[in-house]
């Protein structure tokens, strides 16, 4: 059924975007990419060879002007797993509808909580082996959220979300019920650094997820050389634990060819370093390869994971 309905829904998003809307602020657009992987993982010691869906997927979006200072937004998304053996492989993404105008925006649904927002681009090898989360926790989202985004100030922006206690992620240890869960951020400059050369923010989560989580990010642009740190400390609302934990990242463009590097490091956790390199075929198309090494504490055992990949935007 859910392959029925994404299908249709696919289709008639492509059909909305050819035809005119006398309506919509902007035509609805219909946007995604697939990103494939050709990977050798060697985890707990034993080696296998997978071709890996680092979360490729596909979603409509678009914007309805209600009046000359009011418009209605939405995003419905979904993530599409190529790797999966099972023909139902649609896990849901963003899918939120909202409201902005000179007040800011919001918005209400499955969204990304503010904390995860705030990382910006630091994170060079997202959605691969060395993905930040493999380390911290707060890259989250929750599908029960009401997001607020404020009026940009300058270079200045800060937003918030609020979570259910409804949503079932909210539930800690025995409690049958889940607790509200706040998440918030205040940003500085451009993530893509394209109008900024410098991007900055501090976020907090209190109770998002089974967890409080303090973040600080930075990431800045000097002749071509991209770098970027990060430090969080995330408290475990079950134990009380507290660990810290940094991330240290760069990258290097050589005309077509991006040099990428990164660290990672939690207490009681691990630690993780990757290095790649992507190659820009044109605006869509980039080939890429990397290799990334993790460490928990839990065991003595490396695991390491070394892929050449595709990815297209469309």
């Amino acid at each position: 059924m859910m392959n029925a309905f994404c299908k249709t829904l696919l289709a008639s998003a492509m059909a909305a975007t050819l035809a005119s809307s006398a309506y919509a602020a902007e035509p609805l657009k219909v946007y995604g990419k697939l990103n494939v992987t050709a990977q050798s993982n060697d985890v707990s010691g034993e080696t296998e060879t997978t071709i890996e869906s680092n979360a490729s997927r596909f979603g409509v979006t678009g914007e309805f002007e209600l009046s000359t200072s009011l418009e209605a937004f939405y995003t419905i998304e979904y993530e599409v797993n190529t790797g999966d053996e099972d023909k139902e492989n649609f896990l849901a993404r963003n899918q939120f509808v909202g409201l902005k105008g000179d007040f800011g925006a919001v918005s209400v649904g499955r969204n990304d909580t503010m904390l995860k927002v705030s990382q910006g681009k630091v994170d060079q090898f997202n959605d691969l082996s060395g993905d930040l989360k493999t380390m911290f926790k707060g890259d989250n989202r929750m599908a029960q959220t009401a997001t607020y985004y404020t009026p940009e100030f300058g270079d200045f922006q800060a937003g918030v979300t609020y979570v259910a206690s409804g949503d079932s992620d909210q539930v800690v240890g025995d409690n049958s019920s889940g607790e509200d869960g706040v998440s918030m951020a205040v940003m500085y400059g451009d993530a893509g650094l394209k109008t900024s050369s410098i991007y900055a923010a501090i976020a907090y989560d209190s109770k998002v997820k089974g967890y409080d989580t303090a973040r600080a990010t930075v990431q800045g642009k000097v002749a071509g050389l991209v770098l970027g740190a990060m430090y969080q400390q995330q408290e475990a609302l079950d134990s009380g634990i507290k660990d810290d934990g940094f991330l240290l990242s760069t990258a290097y463009g050589i005309n077509n060819v991006t040099l990428k590097a990164q660290y990672l490091d939690m207490e009681n956790k691990g630690d993780s370093w990757s290095v790649g390199a992507d190659y820009k075929l044109g605006k869509p198309t980039k080939l890429f390869a990397f290799y990334t090494e993790n460490t928990f504490d839990s065991n003595d055992q490396d695991d390491a994971y070394v892929g050449i990949g595709i990815e297209h935007k469309f």
